[in-house]
């Protein structure tokens, strides 16, 4: 049995009996449902030492304790906690005893309870974790990820036993293997039978084996399978076809149950054929994203990961690369039904610490684990077809860091043959020694010259990057670190891809992390060349810490926004990512799907009117335009503005009112954009995108009316018991049209069986909390996260000064 147990936990600040002896308040405990991030609902502080990394959130330590009766039928069996995930350095207790621990934060790791259990009484249970300093990001707190009981008789399939591969598949038949870990408990030999049955999406028998297992006492056998499926459907991107393996061990009556999904597909690269999938050629519309879900925290709540994927998918992208950490269970799940290939990474450190109190200390101890612990999770999901080993390590530019190099990609290959192995290095990193040297003899000559993080180096150095990333020095001290790779994941390393083509002709290239705006020239590099995969940008989803990485800022007398690209207090998002961070899809998204070839509509982006002709004080590698696809500037009248229009076509013509406001060409100040600039006056802007005289698509801005109402949009009609909805929050006028420049207030309340987990805006810098039950709209929008704790159904309503008050009822069952 392996049944959710993400009810009924208790949190608090973590106080030890010592702290409650000396008067500190031991009776503060707050009741939750995991997954639940324990650092979201605290306070931000200016103060927060290096701020800008989480967003101003200061860390802490937090315990959660619940209740667990198991009752005495049970004694004899193997019983276990599996947490998905606890951030950080956690300790598992029962009834006051240490019964487990992990270290790194994102690994899902089982801890065995059955030797401290009182049977047929409440058991305590309690977890212990904590974060501070740990981390380049915001990386929240507790036990943020789903927790399951799993209870098994003393012959079974082993936690993370069952594995399903498929050596060999074509049109007519599949071949796939089952193998399972089976364990015996017990003090006496004995012989079992395994039987598997594999099913498809309809719940059909396709294929069954049978075979007879002795175990000794106290023992694990491996059994395997081969088993053939005719006419296999097969995963893809574009059809994500799932089947079910089904292993049960049988001693005169069935003693245990284990099942998995896993998908039918075959996976090969060359420099010459490229990426291939089925025997398809496949290039990456990549994705980088962070583990957090904007205003939930780092809460991995299943429909949560599920509309990540989607709506990274919806906006174009076939790829997403879990940076830096391994994925949640529940994210890999949804990729596997929703068809969305996946890079999932190991770690963001080897040995060198990146801040003060992160993994670098206990990874020689623990990585051996961490390694072992993202294979077993990932090995059954056909959307995995990377494992990255690390990012931007800057061990990677020396001889004993290949070292560790070839130690990971051999763990990997030895526990998971069948997929790639990848590592995102950063040539610019592998010799960050040779830069630092550089940036101090520079501070000497000129004081004043240092400061700001990786993040500001690599980002004023500019045009520089590229000579560094093709210079030599990298060339020679990334040699062995990307030889021990399948593929060469390369961060910001484009100036590498042809050239390795001439010095490397059997290095097979993945672009793992680039610059945003820099997609239409990575992409060309990308289908000219065959030995390069894709593309992976920063980021896909807008996140939480490294605040303002991504802020455009202007050049105002009056401007206090931080050094370097960091945003001061309240800094909150990195605010790049084609999706802010309430899903929200941002200009650059647009014009990316037209890059890719997937939008043939023209796109209108509007620079603000009221900063026409301003300059800026920071212009980030990581930023776009500050544009807003709108028409709705209400006060601009007369006022200039620039106006940005993304087509695949030659040329864009203009009109407002139907009066033409001129032809720009495609491409005269970068490819795929057309600009104008114009006056501001209200009405239906119009641009009509033609490829050399022959019109293509056109796309209207209308000017929303005077009347403005607030509507509510959930992203379902009607929402499971426990599960989530999504509610946009929308400033519109009669038509449905947006205000996004009548923000305000808005307060949502609850009647009935739920709660509000969250309610945000994508502003990037704001004091607001995301636990609140009122926030500022952004641009005309915000987005409210909903539970629903109880059958039948509830209703919500939204106010704000000056609108009427609206209401929707939503169903639960």
């Amino acid at each position: 049995m392996r049944a959710a147990l993400n009810d009924g936990w208790s949190f608090r600040a973590k106080a030890t009996p010592f702290d409650e002896i000396g008067g500190a308040e031991g009776n503060d405990w707050r009741e939750v449902t995991v997954p639940h991030d324990a650092l979201i609902g605290t306070e931000r502080s200016k103060e927060a030492p290096r701020g800008e990394t989480t967003g101003y959130f200061r860390g802490g330590a937090f315990e959660y304790r619940r209740l667990l009766n198991v009752p005495s039928k049970d004694r004899g069996k193997l019983i276990a906690l599996e947490f998905d995930g606890v951030y950080r350095n956690a300790n598992v207790y029962v009834n006051g005893a240490l019964a487990g621990q992990d270290a790194f934060g994102y690994s899902r790791f089982t801890v065995r309870i059955d030797p401290f259990i009182n049977f047929d009484t409440d058991n305590e249970i309690r977890v212990d974790a904590r974060t501070h300093l740990d981390s380049r990001w915001y990386t929240g707190a507790g036990i943020y990820r789903d927790v399951h009981l799993v209870v098994k008789n003393p012959v079974h399939v082993a936690v993370d036993g069952l594995r399903v591969t498929t050596p060999d598949v074509d049109q007519e038949w599949a071949t796939v293997v089952v193998s399972a870990d089976i364990e015996s408990l017990l003090s006496t030999s004995i012989t079992a039978r395994i039987d598997t049955v594999v099913e498809d999406a309809s719940g059909t028998e396709v294929a069954r084996g049978t075979t007879p297992l002795t175990l000794l006492p106290h023992s694990t056998a491996v059994t395997r399978q081969r088993l053939l499926v005719a006419g296999p459907a097969l995963w893809d991107v574009d059809t994500p076809e799932l089947y079910t393996a089904r292993v049960e061990v049988t001693a005169d009556d069935v003693i245990d149950s284990t099942a998995t999904q896993f998908g039918i597909r075959t996976l090969k690269v060359d420099p010459v054929r490229g990426l291939r999938i089925n025997g398809r050629s496949v290039k990456l519309r990549g994705a980088c994203i962070h583990h957090d879900n904007g205003p939930l925290g780092s809460a991995a709540f299943g429909d949560a990961e599920e509309r990540k994927v989607r709506l990274l998918k919806e906006a174009g992208f076939n790829a997403i690369r879990s940076a830096h950490n391994p994925a949640s269970s529940a994210l890999l799940d949804a990729c596997d039904r929703l068809g969305m290939l996946v890079m999932d990474e190991a770690f963001d450190m080897w040995t060198q610490a990146k801040t003060a109190f992160d993994y670098s200390f206990e990874f020689p101890q623990w990585w051996e684990k961490d390694i072992a612990s993202l294979v077993a999770k990932d090995i059954n999901h056909p959307s995995v077809i990377f494992y990255s080993i690390g990012n931007e390590i800057p061990e990677t530019g020396d001889r004993f860091g290949a070292v560790w190099s070839r130690r990971l990609a051999e763990k990997v290959r030895e526990l998971d043959p069948t997929r790639l192995v990848t590592n995102g290095i950063n040539g610019f990193v592998s010799v960050l020694d040779m830069v630092l040297e550089g940036r101090r003899r520079r501070a000497s000559a000129e004081p004043g010259a240092a400061g700001g993080g990786v993040n500001t180096m690599m980002g004023a150095i500019g045009a520089m990057m590229n000579q560094i990333q093709s210079s030599e020095p990298v060339t020679s001290r990334t040699e062995e670190s990307f030889a021990v790779l399948d593929v060469a994941g390369m961060n910001y390393g484009v100036a590498r891809y042809e050239l390795d083509r001439e010095l490397f002709p059997d290095r097979v290239i993945l672009g793992t992390e680039t610059w945003p705006g820099d997609i239409d020239a990575n992409w060309a590099l990308v289908q000219s060349n065959s030995h390069v995969l894709g593309d992976f940008t920063w980021t896909g989803f807008d996140y939480l810490g490294e605040a303002g990485i991504g802020v455009l800022r202007y050049d105002e007398p009056t401007d206090d926004s931080g050094s370097g690209f960091a945003t001061t207090f309240p800094g909150l998002t990195a605010f790049t990512g084609d999706l802010d961070i309430t899903g929200f899809r941002r200009p650059v998204s647009y014009y990316r799907e037209t890059v890719f070839g997937l939008r043939r509509q023209p796109y209108i982006a509007v620079q603000r009117p009221e900063r026409y002709g301003q300059g800026f004080r920071a212009v980030s590698p990581w930023a776009w335009s500050d544009t807003v696809s709108s028409w709705s500037w209400r006060g601009s009248e007369g006022q200039r503005t620039n106006v940005e229009v993304y087509s695949a076509g030659t040329d864009v013509e203009l009109f407002l009112d139907g009066v033409s406001l001129g032809i720009a060409r495609v491409g005269e100040t970068r490819a795929f954009r057309a600009d104008f600039d114009v006056e501001y006056q209200p009405g239906e802007l119009t641009a009509v995108s033609c490829n050399e005289g022959v019109e293509t698509g056109r796309t209207t801005l209308t000017t929303p009316g005077t009347d403005i109402r607030l509507t509510l949009r959930p992203d379902k009609d009607a929402v499971a018991m426990g599960g989530l909805i999504f509610v946009e929050v929308q400033l519109e006028d009669a038509g449905g049209i947006l205000h996004t420049a009548a923000d305000r207030i808005v307060r949502i309340s609850l009647d009935g069986p739920a709660t509000l987990l969250g309610f945000a805006s994508g502003r990037p810098v704001t004091a607001e909390s995301f636990v609140d039950s009122e926030h500022s709209t952004f641009d005309g929008r915000a987005l409210a996260v909903v539970r629903a704790t109880g059958a039948g159904k509830f209703s919500m309503t939204a106010t704000a000064e000056g609108v009427s008050d609206t209401t929707i009822v939503v169903p639960v069952g």
